[in-house]
Protein backbone atom coordinates (compact mmCIF):
# COMPACT_ATOMS: atom_id res chain seq x y z
CA UNK A 1 0.00 0.00 0.00
CA UNK A 2 1.15 3.00 -0.64
CA UNK A 3 1.28 6.75 0.89
CA UNK A 4 -1.19 9.49 -0.40
CA UNK A 5 -1.28 13.55 0.83
CA UNK A 6 -4.35 14.88 0.19
CA UNK A 7 -4.65 18.79 -0.13
CA UNK A 8 -8.14 20.16 0.90
CA UNK A 9 -10.48 18.77 3.75
CA UNK A 10 -13.44 19.55 1.70
CA UNK A 11 -16.31 16.95 0.06
CA UNK A 12 -13.68 15.90 -2.54
CA UNK A 13 -10.64 16.26 -0.92
CA UNK A 14 -12.40 14.12 2.08
CA UNK A 15 -13.71 11.92 -0.13
CA UNK A 16 -10.82 10.92 -1.49
CA UNK A 17 -9.46 10.13 1.37
CA UNK A 18 -11.87 7.73 2.54
CA UNK A 19 -11.59 6.18 -0.49
CA UNK A 20 -7.74 5.50 0.06
CA UNK A 21 -8.32 4.73 3.80
CA UNK A 22 -10.69 2.11 3.14
CA UNK A 23 -8.40 0.10 0.53
CA UNK A 24 -5.82 -0.03 2.90
CA UNK A 25 -3.11 3.40 1.79
CA UNK A 26 -1.67 5.52 4.46
CA UNK A 27 -3.60 9.14 4.17
CA UNK A 28 -2.43 12.43 5.05
CA UNK A 29 -4.91 15.33 5.13
CA UNK A 30 -4.18 18.76 5.21
CA UNK A 31 -5.22 21.88 5.73
CA UNK A 32 -4.57 25.30 7.35
CA UNK A 33 -7.14 24.15 10.38
CA UNK A 34 -5.92 20.81 10.56
CA UNK A 35 -9.55 19.60 10.13
CA UNK A 36 -10.82 15.59 9.40
CA UNK A 37 -10.28 14.38 12.71
CA UNK A 38 -13.45 12.42 12.45
CA UNK A 39 -12.26 10.09 9.46
CA UNK A 40 -11.22 7.11 10.10
CA UNK A 41 -7.59 5.76 9.35
CA UNK A 42 -6.85 8.72 7.82
CA UNK A 43 -3.89 11.28 9.85
CA UNK A 44 -4.83 15.01 9.84
CA UNK A 45 -2.06 17.54 9.28
CA UNK A 46 -2.19 21.34 9.57
CA UNK A 47 -0.21 23.37 7.27
CA UNK A 48 -0.49 26.51 4.67
CA UNK A 49 -0.24 25.13 1.44
CA UNK A 50 1.18 28.68 -0.01
CA UNK A 51 4.27 27.19 1.91
CA UNK A 52 6.18 24.70 -0.65
CA UNK A 53 8.62 23.87 1.67
CA UNK A 54 6.00 23.08 3.88
CA UNK A 55 3.99 21.06 1.81
CA UNK A 56 7.00 19.26 0.73
CA UNK A 57 8.41 17.96 4.13
CA UNK A 58 4.31 16.40 4.54
CA UNK A 59 4.83 14.97 1.34
CA UNK A 60 8.53 13.20 1.72
CA UNK A 61 8.59 9.89 0.80
CA UNK A 62 4.65 9.86 -0.57
CA UNK A 63 3.14 8.25 -3.13
CA UNK A 64 0.85 11.16 -4.49
CA UNK A 65 -0.18 14.55 -3.72
CA UNK A 66 -3.38 15.16 -4.60
CA UNK A 67 -4.82 19.15 -4.86
CA UNK A 68 -8.70 19.15 -3.79
CA UNK A 69 -8.36 22.55 -3.04
CA UNK A 70 -10.79 25.29 -3.75
CA UNK A 71 -10.25 28.99 -2.07
CA UNK A 72 -13.32 30.05 -0.16
CA UNK A 73 -12.99 33.97 -1.96
CA UNK A 74 -14.58 32.82 -5.48
CA UNK A 75 -14.05 36.26 -6.74
CA UNK A 76 -10.16 36.71 -5.70
CA UNK A 77 -9.29 33.21 -7.31
CA UNK A 78 -6.73 35.14 -9.99
CA UNK A 79 -4.92 36.18 -6.73
CA UNK A 80 -5.40 32.79 -4.37
CA UNK A 81 -4.66 30.22 -6.67
CA UNK A 82 -0.84 30.93 -8.27
CA UNK A 83 1.18 30.87 -4.87
CA UNK A 84 -0.79 27.84 -3.64
CA UNK A 85 -0.16 26.27 -7.99
CA UNK A 86 3.44 27.29 -7.23
CA UNK A 87 4.12 25.15 -4.09
CA UNK A 88 2.61 22.66 -5.07
CA UNK A 89 4.36 21.91 -8.15
CA UNK A 90 7.64 22.78 -6.16
CA UNK A 91 6.47 19.78 -3.61
CA UNK A 92 5.64 17.81 -5.90
CA UNK A 93 8.79 18.29 -8.13
CA UNK A 94 11.16 17.77 -4.83
CA UNK A 95 9.69 14.89 -3.70
CA UNK A 96 8.53 13.13 -6.87
CA UNK A 97 4.89 12.35 -5.57
CA UNK A 98 2.53 12.27 -8.43
CA UNK A 99 0.37 15.22 -8.87
CA UNK A 100 -3.59 14.57 -8.89
CA UNK A 101 -5.30 18.02 -9.31
CA UNK A 102 -9.05 18.25 -9.14
CA UNK A 103 -9.90 21.00 -12.13
CA UNK A 104 -13.07 21.88 -13.62
CA UNK A 105 -14.38 22.07 -16.92
CA UNK A 106 -14.09 26.08 -17.23
CA UNK A 107 -10.98 26.09 -18.99
CA UNK A 108 -13.19 24.72 -22.09
CA UNK A 109 -15.29 28.18 -21.86
CA UNK A 110 -17.91 28.42 -24.71
CA UNK A 111 -18.83 24.91 -26.18
CA UNK A 112 -21.79 23.99 -28.78
CA UNK A 113 -21.31 20.38 -28.41
CA UNK A 114 -20.03 17.14 -25.74
CA UNK A 115 -17.07 18.04 -24.16
CA UNK A 116 -13.81 15.32 -24.15
CA UNK A 117 -10.76 15.35 -23.51
CA UNK A 118 -9.55 16.68 -26.71
CA UNK A 119 -11.73 19.74 -26.37
CA UNK A 120 -10.02 22.99 -27.14
CA UNK A 121 -8.87 25.39 -24.08
CA UNK A 122 -10.86 28.31 -24.74
CA UNK A 123 -10.98 30.21 -21.36
CA UNK A 124 -14.38 32.35 -21.17
CA UNK A 125 -13.14 34.55 -18.17
CA UNK A 126 -9.90 35.18 -15.45
CA UNK A 127 -11.32 31.82 -13.37
CA UNK A 128 -10.92 29.86 -16.40
CA UNK A 129 -7.76 31.61 -17.43
CA UNK A 130 -6.45 30.68 -14.15
CA UNK A 131 -7.76 26.90 -14.31
CA UNK A 132 -5.90 26.35 -17.98
CA UNK A 133 -3.03 28.10 -16.68
CA UNK A 134 -2.61 25.56 -13.59
CA UNK A 135 -2.52 22.45 -15.69
CA UNK A 136 -0.44 24.18 -18.97
CA UNK A 137 2.11 24.59 -15.94
CA UNK A 138 1.41 20.95 -14.12
CA UNK A 139 2.12 19.48 -17.96
CA UNK A 140 4.85 21.39 -18.78
CA UNK A 141 6.72 19.91 -15.90
CA UNK A 142 5.66 16.37 -16.78
CA UNK A 143 6.61 16.69 -20.04
CA UNK A 144 9.85 18.01 -19.15
CA UNK A 145 10.50 15.06 -16.80
CA UNK A 146 10.51 17.03 -13.87
CA UNK A 147 6.96 16.05 -11.96
CA UNK A 148 4.10 13.09 -12.93
CA UNK A 149 0.74 15.30 -13.20
CA UNK A 150 -2.76 14.01 -14.22
CA UNK A 151 -5.73 16.27 -13.61
CA UNK A 152 -9.47 15.40 -13.19
CA UNK A 153 -12.39 17.30 -14.86
CA UNK A 154 -16.10 16.89 -13.67
CA UNK A 155 -18.93 18.67 -13.80
CA UNK A 156 -21.27 20.65 -11.42
CA UNK A 157 -21.42 18.80 -8.72
CA UNK A 158 -24.25 17.03 -6.98
CA UNK A 159 -24.42 14.42 -4.41
CA UNK A 160 -24.32 14.14 -0.66
CA UNK A 161 -21.82 16.44 0.64
CA UNK A 162 -22.49 18.80 -2.06
CA UNK A 163 -23.28 22.09 0.20
CA UNK A 164 -22.18 25.40 -1.21
CA UNK A 165 -20.60 24.18 -4.07
CA UNK A 166 -23.49 22.64 -5.53
CA UNK A 167 -25.66 24.88 -7.71
CA UNK A 168 -28.03 22.62 -8.16
CA UNK A 169 -28.66 21.58 -4.56
CA UNK A 170 -29.33 25.54 -3.50
CA UNK A 171 -31.62 26.46 -6.56
CA UNK A 172 -33.27 23.53 -7.72
CA UNK A 173 -33.32 20.45 -5.32
CA UNK A 174 -33.98 22.47 -2.20
CA UNK A 175 -37.16 24.56 -3.28
CA UNK A 176 -38.44 20.83 -5.22
CA UNK A 177 -38.11 19.27 -1.42
CA UNK A 178 -40.08 22.15 0.10
CA UNK A 179 -42.89 22.39 -2.64
CA UNK A 180 -41.96 25.50 -3.94
CA UNK A 181 -40.40 26.93 -7.89
CA UNK A 182 -36.75 27.53 -7.17
CA UNK A 183 -35.52 30.96 -8.77
CA UNK A 184 -31.98 30.58 -11.22
CA UNK A 185 -29.55 33.44 -11.15
CA UNK A 186 -28.53 31.69 -13.97
CA UNK A 187 -29.99 28.86 -16.71
CA UNK A 188 -32.09 28.15 -18.86
CA UNK A 189 -34.55 25.60 -16.96
CA UNK A 190 -34.60 23.36 -19.96
CA UNK A 191 -31.45 23.10 -20.73
CA UNK A 192 -29.64 19.70 -20.90
CA UNK A 193 -26.74 19.99 -18.30
CA UNK A 194 -24.27 17.11 -16.59
CA UNK A 195 -24.62 17.04 -13.01
CA UNK A 196 -21.16 15.13 -11.12
CA UNK A 197 -21.75 13.07 -8.42
CA UNK A 198 -18.66 14.04 -5.83
CA UNK A 199 -17.99 10.59 -4.58
CA UNK A 200 -17.54 9.69 -8.27
CA UNK A 201 -14.91 12.69 -8.40
CA UNK A 202 -13.04 10.78 -4.82
CA UNK A 203 -13.46 7.41 -6.57
CA UNK A 204 -11.48 8.60 -10.07
CA UNK A 205 -9.14 10.82 -7.47
CA UNK A 206 -8.17 7.95 -5.36
CA UNK A 207 -7.67 5.45 -8.68
CA UNK A 208 -5.63 8.22 -10.25
CA UNK A 209 -3.54 8.27 -7.06
CA UNK A 210 -2.90 4.63 -6.77
CA UNK A 211 -1.61 4.50 -10.41
CA UNK A 212 1.77 2.92 -10.80
CA UNK A 213 4.79 5.84 -11.80
CA UNK A 214 5.03 4.38 -15.28
CA UNK A 215 1.04 4.29 -15.95
CA UNK A 216 0.08 5.71 -19.26
CA UNK A 217 -2.30 7.68 -16.81
CA UNK A 218 -0.13 10.29 -15.86
CA UNK A 219 0.23 13.49 -18.42
CA UNK A 220 -3.47 13.77 -19.71
CA UNK A 221 -6.44 14.85 -18.16
CA UNK A 222 -9.46 12.77 -17.29
CA UNK A 223 -12.98 13.56 -17.46
CA UNK A 224 -15.15 12.00 -14.46
CA UNK A 225 -17.88 9.07 -15.20
CA UNK A 226 -21.46 11.10 -15.06
CA UNK A 227 -24.59 10.40 -15.41
CA UNK A 228 -27.08 11.31 -18.75
CA UNK A 229 -27.58 15.30 -18.52
CA UNK A 230 -30.78 16.34 -17.43
CA UNK A 231 -32.33 19.95 -17.43
CA UNK A 232 -33.23 21.64 -14.19
CA UNK A 233 -36.68 21.77 -14.87
CA UNK A 234 -36.46 17.68 -15.33
CA UNK A 235 -34.78 17.64 -11.85
CA UNK A 236 -37.34 19.80 -9.90
CA UNK A 237 -39.72 17.66 -11.16
CA UNK A 238 -37.80 14.24 -10.24
CA UNK A 239 -36.97 15.55 -6.93
CA UNK A 240 -40.98 16.81 -6.39
CA UNK A 241 -42.67 13.30 -7.23
CA UNK A 242 -39.35 11.50 -5.09
CA UNK A 243 -40.79 13.51 -1.70
CA UNK A 244 -44.07 13.63 -2.78
CA UNK A 245 -44.58 17.39 -3.29
CA UNK A 246 -46.19 19.51 -6.30
CA UNK A 247 -44.11 19.83 -9.13
CA UNK A 248 -42.94 23.56 -9.24
CA UNK A 249 -41.11 24.59 -12.41
CA UNK A 250 -37.96 26.56 -12.06
CA UNK A 251 -38.24 30.00 -12.76
CA UNK A 252 -35.92 32.56 -14.12
CA UNK A 253 -34.66 35.67 -12.08
CA UNK A 254 -34.92 38.69 -14.88
CA UNK A 255 -31.14 39.43 -16.22
CA UNK A 256 -31.98 43.27 -15.27
CA UNK A 257 -32.32 42.13 -11.59
CA UNK A 258 -29.19 40.15 -11.40
CA UNK A 259 -26.76 43.05 -12.68
CA UNK A 260 -28.63 45.20 -10.52
CA UNK A 261 -28.09 42.76 -7.51
CA UNK A 262 -24.54 41.89 -8.93
CA UNK A 263 -23.57 45.61 -8.62
CA UNK A 264 -23.64 45.28 -4.65
CA UNK A 265 -23.11 41.74 -4.02
CA UNK A 266 -19.75 40.66 -6.03
CA UNK A 267 -20.07 37.04 -5.69
CA UNK A 268 -23.18 37.54 -7.92
CA UNK A 269 -20.96 39.45 -10.45
CA UNK A 270 -18.62 36.31 -10.80
CA UNK A 271 -21.50 34.23 -12.00
CA UNK A 272 -21.44 36.01 -15.26
CA UNK A 273 -18.21 34.38 -16.56
CA UNK A 274 -20.10 30.92 -16.30
CA UNK A 275 -23.27 31.36 -17.21
CA UNK A 276 -23.37 30.21 -20.59
CA UNK A 277 -22.82 26.66 -19.04
CA UNK A 278 -26.12 27.13 -18.48
CA UNK A 279 -27.75 28.82 -20.22
CA UNK A 280 -27.51 26.38 -23.47
CA UNK A 281 -26.75 21.91 -23.51
CA UNK A 282 -23.81 21.79 -21.45
CA UNK A 283 -22.52 18.10 -21.77
CA UNK A 284 -20.09 16.32 -20.42
CA UNK A 285 -18.48 12.77 -22.39
CA UNK A 286 -16.45 10.76 -19.79
CA UNK A 287 -16.00 7.62 -22.34
CA UNK A 288 -12.38 7.76 -22.07
CA UNK A 289 -12.03 7.11 -17.88
CA UNK A 290 -15.05 4.59 -17.91
CA UNK A 291 -13.12 2.47 -20.80
CA UNK A 292 -9.82 2.93 -19.18
CA UNK A 293 -10.80 2.40 -15.49
CA UNK A 294 -13.99 0.56 -15.60
CA UNK A 295 -15.57 2.97 -13.68
CA UNK A 296 -19.42 3.83 -13.92
CA UNK A 297 -21.20 6.83 -12.87
CA UNK A 298 -23.34 6.30 -10.10
CA UNK A 299 -27.05 6.13 -11.08
CA UNK A 300 -28.94 9.24 -11.40
CA UNK A 301 -31.28 7.60 -8.83
CA UNK A 302 -29.39 6.98 -6.40
CA UNK A 303 -27.39 10.41 -6.89
CA UNK A 304 -30.90 12.40 -6.50
CA UNK A 305 -31.80 10.48 -3.09
CA UNK A 306 -28.14 10.49 -1.97
CA UNK A 307 -28.97 14.44 -2.58
CA UNK A 308 -32.31 14.84 -0.78
CA UNK A 309 -31.54 12.76 1.98
CA UNK A 310 -27.98 14.87 3.02
CA UNK A 311 -30.13 17.90 2.59
CA UNK A 312 -33.00 16.66 5.04
CA UNK A 313 -30.28 15.64 7.60
CA UNK A 314 -28.47 19.40 7.52
CA UNK A 315 -31.59 21.27 7.36
CA UNK A 316 -32.80 19.22 10.41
Amino acid sequence: MGTHVILGAGAIGRGAARELASAGHHVLLVSRSGGGSDLQGVEVVAADVTDGARVAQVATGADSIVDALNPSQYSTWAELWPPMASAILAAASATGAGLVTVGNLYPYGRVAAPMTEETPVAPNGRKGEVRAAMWRDALTLHQDGRIRATEVRGSDYVGAGMGAQSYLNSFVVKPAMAGRSGWLVMGDPDAPHTWTNGQDVARLVAGLASEPADSPAWGRTWHVPSAPPRSMAQVAEEVAVLVGQPVRRPRRVPKPLVSAVGSVYPLLREFNETRHQFEAPFVLDSTAASTAFGLAATPWESTLRESVAWLSETAA
